[in-house]
């Protein structure tokens, strides 16, 4: 559950592998993401972090802060594009 006390707390991050790259990208970005939950808003409503970064740009990122609602919708999206490729979607 969450404290009110926690202003900030990251969840997860990925740092860029070129790994990540299928062959033939040569026009891909080079990203990096993050998930962090904030209630630093004049609401003081939590909130979770989307964080992406171009590497070798730090700080010059876009960064969303999703509500509930648009974080779900974002994570069952990613649930399906799995799914569409032949992938588990996981829990």
């Amino acid at each position: 559950m969450w404290q009110a006390a926690v202003m900030r707390r990251s969840i997860d991050d990925y740092p860029f592998d070129p790994s990540d790259l299928p062959p033939g990208t040569d026009d891909a970005a080079l990203l990096s993401w993050a998930i962090a939950i904030s209630d630093d808003y004049d609401d003081a409503q939590p909130r979770v972090v989307l964080t992406v970064e171009e590497v070798g740009r730090p700080a010059e990122g876009l960064v969303a802060h999703l509500a509930p609602e648009p974080a779900r919708r974002l994570r069952g999206a990613i649930h399906d594009a799995l799914r569409e490729i032949g992938e588990s979607p996981g829990r």
